[in-house]
């Protein structure tokens, strides 16, 4: 594995960030596609030019370009499949229901118009995979009927780049959550670096091979698309926050603090809230762990002042988020558990408020006022399982799981709490996180060394805390619950060690954290 020096990514991040917006127009700032068709050639340039924008996940603006195209050449069928593409929103999660009808719709007047090649034919006919029975055929079994198609357009098109592409991301969402192997991301990677040396100015192969990277075995495989996707689509928000799912995995909050604060402000500026709130709750997770716990008060408060004027999952799941994360982070369970919960479209996202309160009350001595917000996690759990969507039931089924270990303990059942605990930190080491989130509110194994830690196990507390830091480097929370640990267990080592990595990362913040602050005056460090 290729291990980047971080002065190396410093400095790139550094160039791609500094690139002036006003350098060039925004159209050759989007990176550079050629996708071939036998529309006309006045309709082909803007046909590239949505898919510079479809390729950065810019919705709207590439289906507005899609539809320009089809008045410059009414009989230019394959942009009816760029529609039918862009009403799938970001694929790693399932449409809005209301854009289905939409897609399907588009798909049939491609097939109706009819395209002058069978390649283009066949593009057309691989997108209705996910639009056709729509309302009879669950999503995820759509998935996998669109990869299967996506595999034959690739291999009856060996020599077209765009159809390696597509193929390559959909193997990406179609992966199987708890395959540890990463089998399909590797295959998706594996067609994609040499399309990337081909067409190093390419968007798609940049964005989507950060996305089949994005998981802690792989991340550092990703910092070179990281490092350089943001420069090729300087213009796109998407763009700008995408090296932040590298970042992030890797621990570089500082160049996660830049990307998505100029994704941030794209998006704003461009009314792109989607991109703004999602690129905001990355912004919120990074500065946590930097300490720098006013300057992620003053995103959540921005966050939580927005008023959408789509409900799309990646807003409410941004508020609820950043909310809870900035409590939780803080280890302050009294507002934790004082959260207010919001009900949205969304049971993933409300769950995760009714997660916070659940803790908190639990930690903060009251499993009794727990028990309802564990058994609302139980009713959102059951909800996403009847949509049939197994990941989120899951996701949210640990949470529940969490909280239990936590009632469990508060009320002085500590053996039984910790074998909950930790059975809810195997289940969530068996999956990854979601692309709409940097992480879960605090990893479940980090929550399991903090119950051991209170229950005196400070050694076994110690090797839960290390394991989390494998997995999440420059975890902030992670390394002040294994400097208790360490000195807990009277590993001096260990705890000079972690005052040493808490030092550096809390170098530039105001410290206002209560840990932090503790751990200020009982070792004596300039935190």
């Amino acid at each position: 594995m290729t291990r980047f020096p971080l002065t190396v990514v410093l400095g790139l991040v550094a160039a791609t960030i500094s690139q002036p917006a006003a350098a060039h127009s925004a159209e050759q700032q989007l990176g550079t596609v050629h996708f071939t068709t036998s529309c006309t050639p006045q309709a082909q340039e803007l046909f590239d030019q949505a898919m510079r924008y479809q390729h950065s996940f810019w919705y709207s603006a590439s289906r507005r370009t899609f539809e320009e195209a089809l008045k410059e050449d009414p009989q230019c069928g394959i942009a009816y499949w760029g529609i039918a593409l862009s009403y799938l929103y970001n694929p790693h999660a399932p449409p809005p229901p209301e854009n289905l009808p939409l897609g399907l719709e588009a798909v049939k007047k491609g097939q109706a118009v009819g395209a002058k090649t069978d390649r283009e034919r066949d593009y057309i006919d691989a997108i209705a995979a996910m639009y056709v029975d729509y309302d009879k055929v669950d999503h995820r079994t759509r998935v996998q009927r669109f990869l299967a198609a996506e595999e034959q357009v690739a291999s009856r098109y060996a020599d077209d780049d765009e159809a390696q592409i597509a193929y390559a991301i959909t193997l990406n969402v179609a992966a199987l959550p708890t395959d540890k192997t990463y089998a399909n991301q590797l295959k998706g990677a594996a067609l994609l670096e040499p399309i990337f040396k081909r067409q190093p100015d390419h968007p798609g192969v940049a964005h989507y091979l950060i996305h089949l990277y994005d998981y802690p075995a792989l991340a550092e495989k990703g910092l070179d698309a990281a490092t350089r996707y943001s420069k090729i689509a300087a213009h796109a928000p998407h763009a700008q926050h995408m090296p932040s799912h590298i970042f992030t995995r890797v621990g570089y909050w500082k160049e996660s603090i830049a990307s998505n604060k100029e994704s941030a402000r794209i998006a704003k500026d461009d009314g792109e809230q989607q991109d703004q709130a999602h690129a905001m709750d990355y912004l919120v997770y990074a500065y946590l762990q930097l300490g720098q716990d006013e300057e992620a008060r003053a995103v959540v408060d921005e966050l939580g002042q927005m008023q959408f004027r789509l409900e799309r999952f990646a807003g409410p799941y941004a508020v609820a988020a950043s909310q809870a994360r900035y409590v939780f982070e803080r280890g302050d369970w009294k507002a934790a558990a004082a959260l207010q919960p919001k009900q949205t479209k969304y049971a993933y996202a409300d769950a995760i408020t009714y997660f916070a309160r659940a803790v908190g009350a639990a930690r903060s001595g009251d499993p009794a006022a727990a028990q309802g917000d564990v058994a609302k996690l139980a009713e959102l759990r059951d909800k996403l399982k009847e949509a049939k969507d197994a990941y989120w039931s899951n996701i949210v089924d640990i949470q529940r799981q969490v909280a239990s270990a936590w009632i469990l303990y508060a009320e002085g059942k500590h053996d039984a709490a910790l074998e909950a605990m930790n059975a809810a930190a195997e289940a969530e080491d068996k999956t990854d996180k979601h692309p709409v989130t940097p992480g879960p509110l605090a990893p479940a194994r980090e929550l399991y060394g903090a119950m051991l830690l209170d229950d005196g196990k400070a050694k076994e507390a110690l090797a839960a805390y290390e394991a989390v830091l494998k997995k999440e480097p420059n975890r902030l929370a992670a390394y002040i619950g294994m400097s208790k640990s360490a000195k807990a267990a009277g590993d001096q080592a260990k705890t000079g060690e972690c005052a040493a990595q808490i030092a550096r990362l809390t170098a530039d913040a105001n410290v206002s954290r209560p840990d932090l602050i503790e751990l200020r005056q009982t070792t004596g460090s300039k935190l």
